[in-house]
Parts: structure tokens; sequence; C-alpha cells
């Protein structure tokens, strides 16, 4: 039921993955936050399945969050043996989906059982990157593929709501800030229900996956550290420096603690790292990172009315859009200026620096500063929330963070 809304929602990108994949000997797995609408999206290829002329009978679902099932995740052989009973054994392509199959112990000897069955198209969800980073990784290398759900971006978000209307484009983006992208949460009107059902998101994310997995003996100091990186967005940070910030403020707690802490939430897909490249030396940079989060809706249930730094927050979101586009994206350092992404991707390398508005002369300079020490002539981006018609610096393009939020190129 939570994820029932996004199927008001066409999100033509993922389904067009995973028809591209149909019928190829590989597995599909998609991974994603908790709620974030990876089973919804499996519904809705199905749904395309059966309107192509595919029989129920061959259309195979098992929810591995079913408690029904739960005395079957500790042993494999018996999972495996119930989900194939349920291929049948009539001639034609069985599309098997399982979702949440990290739920399962030795999970990855029931996909490879699964995976050699004759006739079989085999497609997976997970909520943990450990489900590609271990066992199943090594057992079925070179025999799957992955496609990464984030929630909605702010086009399907602005689809969703102003369907029909045509509402200021700064007031959808308040709103996404405020609601975020999670697609049950995106369907409510009511601030005291998302934050009570997104609320209800990060405490089964934060007790039930990462506590347990990590054994973590203290489930308010891991929290607590949450809520610090949900806090410090756009900031250059290391367990070192959070160990340090949360000692001084009278909650002492380890360094290898605090990286445990920052793996188990980055496994969650609650966090994503940026690490930082050197642009003048060509190299990654092993000292400092910059943590950016899955959601700003969650941020605002976590940290209330704490103040808000905008700037930080439009920077977020532009991240998490670079993310669902082609390419690796880093924070960049020339000298000791700051250019905050840069984007490699098979048309070349992109710098993009994030401003909320460049009205102040100063301001501008500032950020146009960092992009004019960059040699070369790669793509040079300044995005900022001012609606002016896009300018040009010197070969630095200047356009709407709106434009590209919902979908512009760069």
């Amino acid at each position: 039921m939570a994820e029932l809304e996004s199927e008001l929602i066409n999100r033509p990108e993922p389904l067009a993955w995973l028809d591209s994949w149909r019928d190829k000997d590989i597995i599909k797995v998609v991974t994603g936050a908790r709620r974030v609408g990876k089973s919804t999206l499996l519904s809705l290829f199905q749904a395309e399945l059966s309107a192509a002329g595919v029989p129920k009978t061959h259309i195979v679902t098992v929810n591995l969050e079913d408690p029904t099932l739960s005395d079957l995740l500790g042993d494999h052989k018996k999972l495996y043996k119930y989900i194939k009973s349920k291929v049948p054994k009539s001639a034609g392509t069985t599309y098997l989906f399982i979702d949440e199959i990290q739920n399962a112990e030795s999970f990855e000897r029931v996909v490879d059982g699964l995976y050699i069955l004759p006739s079989v198209d085999l497609y997976l969800t997970g909520s943990s990157s450990h489900l590609l980073s271990g066992a199943l990784a090594t057992l079925l290398t070179g025999r799957y593929v992955e496609y990464h759900l984030k929630p909605f971006s702010f086009a399907e978000f602005v689809a969703a709501k102003a369907a029909g209307t045509n509402p200021p484009i700064r007031d959808l983006y308040d709103e996404y800030v405020r609601v975020g992208g999670f697609p049950f949460a995106a369907s409510l009107n009511d601030d005291d229900q998302i934050r009570q059902y997104l609320e209800g998101i990060i405490n089964t994310i934060l007790l039930a996956d990462i506590a347990q997995t990590l054994k973590v003996a203290n489930p308010a100091q891991l929290r607590a550290i949450t809520e610090f990186v949900f806090s410090d967005i756009g900031n250059l940070t290391s367990a070192k420096r959070i160990a340090d910030a949360m000692t001084s403020a009278g909650r002492p707690i380890s360094r290898p603690t605090v990286g445990n802490y920052l793996t188990g939430l980055t496994d969650a897909f609650l966090v994503y790292p940026a690490k930082r490249w050197d642009i003048r030396g060509k190299r990654l940079l092993e000292n400092g990172e910059k943590h950016y989060i899955v959601d700003t809706g969650m941020r605002r249930t976590l940290l209330g009315s704490r103040p808000v730094d905008a700037g930080h927050v439009l920077e977020n979101l532009v991240y998490v859009e670079l993310l669902r586009r082609p390419g690796k994206v880093y924070v960049g350092k020339i000298d000791s200026k700051e250019v905050d992404f840069v984007v490699e991707n098979d048309e070349g390398t992109t710098f993009i620096q994030v401003a909320l508005n460049v009205d102040d002369p100063d301001t501008l300079n500032r950020e146009l500063d960092s992009l004019r020490a960059i040699p070369g002539y790669d793509k040079r981006v300044l995005l900022t929330l001012d609606r002016e018609p896009p300018q040009s610096y010197d070969g630095i393009r200047r356009m709407s963070a709106y434009d590209f939020l919902l979908g512009a190129p760069l």
C-alpha cells in the first residue's frame, strides 16, 4: 500500500530499462532504499507483460517481506524449493520476480539455482548495496545487471503534483524540498502525515536494517550520527571529523564506530558519498569526501525546525539528479578553490557550480572564479535558481537549476 500512489506516475526510464533486458539470459536487479518504489516498478512491468500477452500463470512474484515466508528465510534449500514450485511446468517463459532478496540467508545460492532453471527470466529487488558487493556478485559475476532506483525526481514530482494545473515552479520546488520524492509521501497533502510516514521509513531502516546488520548496541547513537550527516550535507567530512564533533558535544564515540555507521547508511542507500577529484592533478584524493542524502523530505523529518542551508539543499538535489544520469560524479578541487561537481561521461568532462542566486556581483564572481581557474575547454556550467534567460560568461554557461532538475541537459 505504501507505494500504491506511484502507480499514477509513469516512470519511463526504469521501465524501458527492464524492457530492454527482457528475455535476455541475465539476472535483472533493481536496488534502492526501502519504499522508493521498487515493488511498484515491477508491478508496472508485470502489467506491461500481461498487456503483451504473457499468461498470468507465467508471471510469478515472491515477496520475502511476507511474514508467512519467515520460516524459509533461514534455509536456502527450502526457500529454493518453495520458489521453484511456483514455476509452472507448462511451455513458455516464466517471469520470476523476487522482492527484497537480501532478507534470505545464503540468498546468493537461491538466486544461482533459480537462474539456471530453463525458461525462467529472473528479476530481483534489494534494499542493500551488500546485494551486489558480496557473495552474489562473486557467484554471479557477469550474469547480472543493476538498475538503482531513487525517489521521484523533481520532474516526476511535478508530473504527480501539477497534473492538469499550472502552479508556479518555485512553489513546486519548495514543496519538493519539504516533502521529498518518496512516492507515497508525495501523494499526501498533510504535513503531519508525511512526517509520520517518513519517520516510519527512517526507523525501519535504522533499527530493522542497519542496527541488526551491524549489531548496533546503542541505536540512539546511530540516530545521532544520522542526524549529523543529514544536517551536514555539502560539507567536506570524515569519520574523524564527525567523531570529534560528537565527542566535543558530550556524546563520545570512536572514529571506527562512526566509519561503521557511515558504511551502514551508505549500504542502506540513505547516504550517497561523493569522492573528491583533484582537477589539476587529475586524480582522486584520499582525504575528505562529501555526503549527500537520498531525500530532503527525510532531512526535514529528522531535523525538524533546525535552520536549513538552502544552498546546500539545492546542491544535494543537483547531486542526486546527476547520479540519475550517465557518468561518474565527483566533487572537485582546483588549487585552493572548490568546484561543486565534476561529471565524466561519454560526452567528456563537465564542471558544475551550484548557487541559489547570483544577483550580487560578488557572489557571481566567486562562483565563476572556480570555473575560470579550470584549464582547458571542457564544458563549464553555473546552475542557479534565478529565472533569468541563460547567459554565458567567458564560455561558462549559466542555466536555471529548475530546468536542469526537470530534465534539461547540461
